[in-house]
């Protein structure tokens, strides 16, 4: 993959931006139920640096049906960010429920529940 500099402003090629999303599923592919892990965190994990935005944006894109597991993501601190009432956000909540992540005020406890690779 080829890096850019900030004053690049040309667009990234469609190869380079289809292996950030290779190393964005494989890295959250790896969340293991019953999980979580912050934006921030998964963008890391890819090897994507500080690209939490980037992170955000592409799982909203993610096709229905998919099997990743896109769920197990967080805002900064444990926080939920799909709105409550929102199909994602009902989804989510729900999903996260049936592995036994609950929440409150929005919040997951990230010391009980956040993930980390070499935690494992």
């Amino acid at each position: 993959m080829t890096t850019r500099q900030a004053s690049d402003n040309a667009p990234l090629a469609v190869t380079d931006l289809q292996a950030r999303r290779d190393a964005l599923y494989l890295a959250l592919a790896q969340v293991p139920e019953g999980k979580v892990v912050t934006y921030g965190e998964l963008a890391s994990m890819a090897g994507l640096g500080r690209a939490a935005r980037w992170v955000g944006r592409a799982l909203s894109q993610l096709p229905d049906g998919t099997s990743l597991p896109w769920h197990r993501v967080v805002a900064a601190g444990g926080r939920l960010s799909l709105a409550d009432g929102s199909p994602s956000g009902v989804e989510q909540r729900a999903r996260l429920r049936v592995e036994g992540v609950l929440s409150h005020n929005d919040r997951v406890d990230i010391r009980r529940h956040g993930w980390r690779p070499s935690a494992q």
